[in-house]
């Protein structure tokens, strides 16, 4: 594996983690919305909270299933 393989593969693997933090994020500012810890609508929770479920479990598959190295 090259150098530039490897910076790569770091990259997309920083990536996929970013974003799946960013979704846990979006879960817990979801519930504290819904808590009414944070002032703002409750529309905003239901807007954070799925959007949130699908960064943490869904994106991080269709990026990595996008970056698999083709078979030779």
């Amino acid at each position: 594996m090259s150098q530039e393989d490897d910076d790569k593969a770091r990259a997309r693997f920083f990536a996929i983690n970013a974003i799946r933090v960013s979704g846990v994020a979006l879960v817990v500012i979801g519930l504290l919305v819904n808590e009414g810890v944070i002032d703002l609508p409750k529309m905003v929770a239901y807007v954070f909270i799925p959007l949130g479920l699908f960064d943490t479990f869904v994106m991080p598959q269709v990026l990595a299933r996008r970056w698999r190295t083709p078979p030779e």
